[in-house]
């Protein structure tokens, strides 16, 4: 078998401009822990957006439901917001991870999960971490999209 090589012909200073051209765009839902962490909640590269991990706060009211399962609907909340503003959507989602403090709340973690993806099918995987950053926190939920095409 012969391995043939492909050679690009990019001239660099294109190569330049496509790079500079491609902006990096950061996203706050203006919560404090992002800013007392230096982080953005979401990263929007190219066709791509990286969600950071969220939990289940209502960032309304900065309250925190003890109900993994509403843990869970305020995760994915939050993240389909942030989405909407970096010119995403769900449907987007490639990438899905779930962490969870206590494998006995997985199911009801995932049945609020499969509401949401049922039809978009994320690769997904779910995690039983020893603890999230706080007590309360039962469920962190972190996502990739991309843009069709």
């Amino acid at each position: 078998m012969r391995l043939h090589l492909v050679q690009l012909r990019i001239p660099i200073r294109a190569a330049l401009r496509y790079t500079k051209s491609m902006t990096r765009r950061l996203i706050s839902t203006g919560s404090p822990f992002e800013q007392a962490g230096g982080y953005s909640r979401a990263v929007v590269d190219g066709d791509f957006c990286f969600v950071a991990g969220t939990t289940g706060y209502d960032y309304t009211t900065m309250r925190m439901p003890q109900d993994v399962a509403q843990q869970t609907r305020n995760c994915l909340r939050t993240v389909e917001r942030v989405l909407r503003e970096a010119g995403f959507a769900l449907s987007d989602v490639v990438r899905a991870r779930y962490y969870i403090v206590d494998a006995a709340e997985a199911d009801a973690v995932l049945a609020v999960c499969g509401e949401v993806f049922r039809d978009i099918r994320p690769a997904a995987a779910i995690l039983v971490v020893a603890g999230l950053l706080k007590p309360e926190m039962r469920v962190e939920i972190e996502v990739t999209a991309k843009r069709p095409g």
